[in-house]
């Protein structure tokens, strides 16, 4: 039912979120867009496999939301870094009777892109934020797979959580994927591992 679609990279700033990225990749981000539904704006890179990367935070041009903002941008603080992973669903009515605590469905548009997002009422995901964010793509050509290459292939994705055997046990049953740990830890954090030209990197 779940398949990983692409990771996001928040920041206090866009600008801090692009840096981060294109420090760790040697590659320079792609122009995205503005959110006008959530106040926020993003850049993006295209990875291997119909993945990518997202840059994203507060849009300060834009007027305060009606509702929370998506990605728990709202109270996001601190350095920017890899915290949130989004999954793609064929059909978000099914995977919300299946996965309730993901949020509820609003529906965005943008450019020639529209999509379901399924976002939480406080815009706070479950597990400390690191339970996927579900999106189901309703134009016909999700962004991953015409994004230019960037070089860079994902090869594992980290959930480190105290209960990451929860999540684990949760999210199996709809969700296979060999690049995919759960890794108990104190602290809450998502780590992934890039492969390319050049090497490993880690972000």
């Amino acid at each position: 039912m779940l398949t990983l679609d692409h990771l996001a990279v928040l920041g206090e700033t866009l600008e801090e979120a692009v840096g981060v990225i294109e420090a760790t990749l040697g590659q320079p981000m792609l122009p995205g867009g503005k959110h006008a539904h959530f106040g926020t704006h993003n850049q993006v890179m295209g990875l291997a496999d119909g993945l990518y990367l997202e840059a994203i935070a507060t849009d300060p041009a834009a007027p305060p939301p009606e509702t929370a903002r998506w990605f728990g941008l709202d109270t996001f603080r601190g350095e920017a870094r890899l915290d949130k992973w989004i999954c793609r669903v064929p059909d978000m009515e099914a995977a919300l009777e299946a996965l309730p605590m993901a949020g509820r469905p609003v529906e965005l548009s943008r450019g020639t892109l529209e999509w379901i997002m399924a976002v939480p009422e406080d815009g706070q995901l479950p597990y400390d934020g690191l339970f996927p964010a579900l999106i189901q793509w309703l134009s016909p050509v999700p962004p991953g797979t015409t994004l230019n290459g960037s070089g860079w292939r994902l090869t594992g994705l980290e959930i480190r959580h105290p209960e990451a055997r929860s999540l684990s046990r949760l999210l199996s049953p709809h969700l296979t994927d060999p690049r995919l740990r759960y890794v108990s830890d104190e602290t809450p954090a998502l780590e992934a591992v890039f492969e390319g030209a050049s090497g490993e990197r880690v972000l």
